[in-house]
């Protein structure tokens, strides 16, 4: 199995910037697929953006041009840069990686961190 563990969230009120974090406890054989979802209070887990393990990225249209993406694959680590915060942002922020090739101790699949809280307000 793999372990993610993200980092990263706080306060920050709107318009301002914050930085979130997700490093895995294992370095995911490539082709992989590393992202971020979101949670708000009494709603679904959506999707935020993700980043290949080529460095092809894709965003949700709520985020484009304000959020970006990125991964350190020597680190195991994927990064996600949130600019111009808005309240509606505020979520429980997950880290994914969707690992397709079958390595030993880790499964072909979906595994999650446990969330990092991002609230945006004044």
């Amino acid at each position: 199995q793999v372990q993610l563990v993200e980092s990263g969230g706080g306060l920050v009120q709107p318009g301002g910037s914050l930085r979130v974090s997700c490093a895995a406890s294992k370095r995911i054989v490539s082709p992989n697929i590393m992202g971020w979802y979101r949670q708000a209070p009494g709603n679904g887990r959506e999707l935020v953006a993700t980043i290949t393990s080529g460095e092809s990225t894709f965003y949700a249209d709520s985020v484009k041009g304000r959020f970006t993406i990125s991964r350190d694959n020597a680190k195991n680590t994927v990064f996600l840069q949130m600019n111009s915060l808005k309240p509606e942002d505020t979520a429980v922020y997950y880290c994914n990686v969707h690992v397709i090739i079958r390595q030993i101790g880790v499964p072909p699949g979906d595994y999650w961190g446990q969330g990092t809280q991002v609230t945006v307000s004044s």
